[in-house]
């Protein structure tokens, strides 16, 4: 058994562990040839840790996350860090209609529906199986009607941590009637190392392989236009710090309160596993890049924080993350020439993105 001792997160077991209606919930230790740690939670599969060096070999956690499945379980950030479904993004009022039906969601935030509802998959408890040293599989089945969500989906989930520094992150999903399926997972990443406070990210050095955006209304669902960055703050085709425009007289920035936003990725066909974005956190040389089979990612500069507590008495104020969500595009299901969400019965839902961790000398 894992003990304080021996991990680098500093991390015990014994506090993510709980019976919740029957099923029990665990902390997974992902350890690489390098002696890097990546830590799992199987409550929402929410990732607690990910222990990488800076420039000068310092290891630190730049994931936010909680020391232990209570603050986990009641987080001020319900999706911190965590799986996100059924559904990640908006749904327009927390509506669709497939095959002349109607469906309805539930809604939890502002008038739409987010993030799978509040009992969606960052709030369940997933079988767990650590395959060995650096692979951790989790498996969750969700039910018929399920926050309103048509057909029963089987999903299953693969956490590898390579010897490159490489998070991977593999999705496989099934259903027994037609439905709807955009998975994600919601990294809250500080690559400065989480501290008290967390530093601010509007220095971060962010590159974006993506000449569009979906511009949203007020209530951030997508207006159904899809937007050139040229000439926007939207414009990270060419590295530039975050926080150049983050405040800029935009009503796209003003409707996000700053970055909350799907971009388009640049593809050649649907599916390709490309690069996405690149972060570098100028103080510690750090950085992360992001690779993925999905058409969009959801670029979020954390703007609706306060300062709340997390892991070892690290504070996460406003602005102290960034998030890469990869994911099909928000409130697809009412915008039919946007890709696809549709999985049918006898159709395999896949999805890879990796975070490949690295510093800059």
């Amino acid at each position: 058994m894992e003990t304080e001792a021996t991990t680098l997160c500093g991390l015990k077991r014994e506090d993510f562990q709980k019976d919740i209606n029957g099923k029990k919930t665990d902390l997974y230790i992902l350890r690489n040839s390098e002696g890097l740690e990546v830590a799992i939670t199987n409550y929402g599969g929410a990732i607690v840790a990910i222990m990488v060096p800076d420039r000068d070999g310092n290891v630190a956690n730049v994931i936010q996350g909680h020391d232990n499945i209570e603050d986990c379980i009641n987080s001020p950030e319900p999706f911190l860090s965590t799986l996100v479904g059924r559904y990640g993004n908006r749904i327009c009022k927390g509506r669709f209609v497939m095959n002349g039906k109607e469906y309805h969601l539930s809604v939890n935030n502002g008038p739409n529906h987010l993030h799978g509802g509040p009992t969606g998959f960052h709030a369940r408890v997933w079988d767990a199986e650590q395959i060995d040293a650096q692979t951790l599989v989790l498996r969750y089945v969700s039910a018929y009607y399920e926050e309103g969500f048509p057909g029963e989906l089987t999903m299953v989930v693969r956490y590898s941590f390579t010897d490159d520094n490489e998070l991977v992150i593999d999705y496989k999903g099934k259903t027994n009637k037609k439905t709807v399926v955009n998975m994600t997972s919601h990294g809250f990443f500080s690559l400065a190392g989480i501290a008290n406070p967390t530093p601010t990210i509007e220095n971060v050095i962010c590159e974006i392989n993506a000449n569009y955006y979906i511009p949203i209304d007020e209530t951030s669902i997508p207006t159904g236009e899809i937007l050139s960055v040229k000439g926007t703050p939207f414009d990270f085709t060419t590295p530039k710090a975050v926080g150049e425009h983050i405040d800029a007289d935009d009503q796209q920035i003003k409707n996000g309160a700053g970055y909350d936003h799907c971009f388009v990725l640049n593809k050649h066909e649907p599916g390709e596993f490309t690069f996405a974005a690149r972060i570098k956190e100028p103080v510690s040389g750090r950085t992360m890049e992001v690779y993925t089979t999905e058409p969009g990612i959801q670029f979020y500069s954390d703007n609706w924080a306060d300062g709340y507590k997390g892991q070892h008495g690290a504070t996460f104020p406003r602005r102290s993350a960034l998030c890469f969500e990869a994911q099909h595009f928000p409130d697809s299901p009412n915008h039919p020439y946007f890709p696809s969400v549709v999985l049918q019965p006898g159709e395999v839902y896949s999805q890879k993105t990796v975070y490949k961790f690295g510093v800059d000398a």
